[in-house]
């Protein structure tokens, strides 16, 4: 296999545009989040802010009506959609890009609403989190799917996904992504020290940017937020995870750089997201 190519900011300036001025909100995409659940509301928010502060036009966060004030308190560029069981009554006609997992809950009943969704949006899913850990117990969950997929794992949630260890994915890394991107087709991100993207057809990628600060609870949201925010303003879904790693990245060094590695929270990844963007496309 060829070795993985390098994630830098020349590609990634490819993917991004300058804004036209005559630019509305309903041009930049919405977002569907599925999100957060008693006790994990914080990842809800993270994910979102992840998306807003990558551009995304609109973001809809499906969560439990009682954590509504939660997201209103937080995030007030947000709605909120009533969460029911299987998803019924969901219209995602409006929404180019779903972002399912982070805080959600690995109840069983979450599953037919994965799947409803699944199949209704006509755009890029990305599955992180609880979302992946009902994934690796029903593989059925991804069948039938209207929407593309990109799957954003960390080296536990990779291991259950492949049925072998952490150890395992971490002693190679690079093929192991190979192989979640082929079992599940799908672009495959491998969290970590040099993030991987993988896609079903071998292609690999190894990222340049990020920190040890990062290794801190919620960052990994805020980068589902981040690729699902870039998916629904229409990147393709390996454009979309490509630049979201390295914006995530780029976000982390910023914060870093103000407030070192062992200061940096999640939601200063979120924070220092724009100023990340626009460094890398000079916008």
């Amino acid at each position: 296999m060829d070795k993985p190519c390098l994630i830098t900011g020349e590609l990634v300036n490819t993917f991004l545009q300058k804004r036209e001025r005559q630019l509305h909100k309903g041009n930049c995409g919405t977002v569907f989040e599925l999100a957060g659940s008693h006790g994990m509301a914080g990842a809800a928010v993270l994910c979102g802010r992840g998306a807003l502060r990558s551009g995304a036009g609109l973001l809809r966060i499906c969560i439990p009506e009682p954590l509504f004030p939660v997201i209103h308190g937080s995030l007030p560029e947000a709605t909120c959609v009533p969460r029911f069981k299987d998803a019924e009554g969901l219209d995602l006609t409006r929404c180019q890009a779903a972002a399912i997992g982070p805080g959600l809950g690995a109840e069983k009943e979450n599953v037919g609403m994965i799947k409803r969704i699944l199949r209704q949006l006509d755009g890029t899913a990305v599955l992180d989190a609880d979302a992946l850990n009902l994934l690796a117990g029903d593989k059925t969950l991804i069948e039938g799917r209207r929407a593309e997929l990109i799957i954003t794992p960390h080296p536990g949630e990779a291991g259950r996904l492949l049925g072998c260890g952490a150890a395992e994915i971490n002693g190679d890394r690079t093929g192991c992504a190979r192989r979640l991107a082929e079992q599940y087709g799908a672009v495959a991100v491998l969290k970590g020290a040099g993030t991987i993207v993988a896609t079903p057809g071998g292609e690999t990628y190894i990222n340049t940017t990020g920190n040890p600060g990062m290794a801190t609870g919620g960052s990994g949201d805020v980068l589902t937020g981040i690729i699902s925010s870039l998916a629904g303003q229409g990147l393709a879904p390996l454009a979309a995870a490509l630049a979201g790693v390295y914006i995530h990245g780029s976000a982390g060094d910023i914060g870093a750089e103000k407030l070192g590695e062992y200061g940096l929270m999640a939601s200063d990844i979120a924070q220092f997201t724009g100023i990340a963007i626009a460094r890398i496309a000079g916008a």
